[in-house]
């Protein structure tokens, strides 16, 4: 049986957002409480919990695919030390343009979910813009936007931040 899975964006959802820019080492990675929250309710649910995010500051020469793939595995335990074992971390850190694994494209959401018999449309994409959204929904998920400041969305729900998404998140999974 395919198992569902909570695909999570990294910076604004995970971690707070280094704005505009990258979180260049580990300890800028600064995780945010509600999202331990948000993943241990989906893990209680039998969803699985994975993070999704593109990280183009590699391509760009800001940082080493070896800082990024350490702060990942740092992560990865930091977070697993907190009741909260990822699926994985799924990074996209090409130019736009060119591959098909950068949001809004679904590549990332398409090999989590072929090298973890993930059902699709019974999981959500959560992020905090519309190419995350975008994304999701081209993946076949239902999706969740974390924004104050965005009124038009394509997003099955909107929320205004990751506190709300932990007040509404037992109604969702289902």
């Amino acid at each position: 049986m395919k198992q569902k899975c909570l695909f999570f964006d990294r910076d604004g959802i995970v971690n707070v957002s280094p704005g505009p820019g990258y979180v260049e080492c580990w300890e800028d990675l600064h995780v945010i409480p509600e999202f331990v929250t948000a993943a241990k309710i989906a893990l209680e649910r039998n969803y699985a919990a994975a993070i999704i995010t593109n990280q183009r500051g590699v391509a760009r020469g800001i940082i080493s695919h070896a800082t990024l793939d350490d702060m990942h595995a740092k992560l990865a335990a930091a977070l697993e030390s907190q009741g909260v074992p990822l699926l994985g971390i799924f990074c996209c850190t090409h130019e736009r343009g060119t591959c098909d694994c950068r949001k809004p494209l679904p590549g990332l959401l398409l090999q989590a979910a072929k090298q973890h018999d993930i059902d699709l449309e019974a999981s959500w994409m959560v992020g905090d813009r519309e190419t995350d959204v975008e994304a999701g929904r081209r993946a076949g998920c239902r999706t969740v936007l974390v924004s104050p400041l965005v009124s038009e969305t394509q997003a099955d729900v909107k929320v205004a931040d990751m506190a709300a998404l932990v007040e509404m998140l037992p109604g969702l999974l289902v």
